[in-house]
């Protein structure tokens, strides 16, 4: 392990994956990684988006590989893996940031959007992690980091979201099983929990409720909502050595919304 302070949140020679890579966290988090030193697999379902990512990656001075991945096919997924070790040799950092968001009460919500958005959130994640988990299996080291969000940990108020909370408690206790399962494979597995971010995602859901906004803030100690760019250091922290000894752990990066 690096002894030098600023060594041990280096990624130099690593090889990470992004998914939903090209667009909010995910597209901060795929720079961050970059600007750390990692090589970056950009993998999204906007592909132009996702080579345009690839490409400032590349302007660092460090390779980047732009894929088309749909999250919830497991042959896609497959592809994925494939594609990255044919380019790359291996693969060291897996974040999982694909995830989409809805608003609908519960008694209303058809059968088919609450399995879309379980099959995206927590399906996807367990795909992910598990075909890049068994290279890293193999070589008996890597880092996974798995984004679920402070829905997990609290019901967001005033929008009904149970299909959205539910898939992401059930992506923190799925990091925390695989962290049991593969730690004797020195493979760490941890999770970072956002509250409410300034993306596009978010933008686009105010649209209908613009005064949401305002009462976010007033619920939330700091009293704004996040900058996407404010993942990029909870990113690189649980990716590098600086977290060696950190496992099924949840970063919580709310602004202090679930303190109250």
């Amino acid at each position: 392990m690096p002894s030098n302070v600023k060594d041990l949140f280096s990624l130099q020679g690593e090889v990470a994956i992004v998914t939903g890579g090209a667009q909010g966290l995910g597209e901060q988090m795929s720079i961050a990684l970059g600007e750390a030193g990692a090589q970056v697999v950009v993998a999204d379902l906007n592909l132009e988006k996702a080579q345009k990512v690839a490409s400032h990656i590349q302007s660092l001075g460090v390779d980047s590989l732009a894929l088309c991945v749909d999250v919830t096919k497991k042959e896609a997924v497959g592809e994925m893996v494939e594609k990255t070790l044919e380019r790359f040799g291996k693969i060291d950092i897996l974040v999982t940031s694909a995830g989409v968001g809805q608003w609908m009460k519960a008694e209303e919500m058809p059968e088919e959007d609450w399995k879309k958005v379980l099959d995206v959130n927590l399906n996807g994640v367990f795909l992910c992690c598990q075909a890049v988990g068994r290279e890293m299996i193999k070589r008996k080291k890597g880092s996974i980091i798995n984004i679920s969000s402070m829905s997990g940990l609290v019901v967001n108020t005033p929008q009904a979201q149970s299909h959205y909370n539910s898939s992401k408690a059930g992506v923190i206790m799925l990091t925390k099983s695989l962290a049991s399962e593969w730690a004797p494979y020195n493979i760490r597995v941890n999770t970072i929990a956002p509250g409410y971010m300034e993306t596009q995602l978010v933008a686009d859901l105010l649209k209908e409720y613009p005064d949401y906004a305002d009462l976010w803030k007033n619920l939330t100690p700091f009293g704004r909502l996040g900058n996407p760019e404010e993942i990029k250091g909870p990113c690189v922290f649980l990716a590098s050595p600086a977290s060696s000894y950190v496992t099924g752990s949840v970063l919580v990066m709310d602004g202090g919304y679930t303190i109250w």
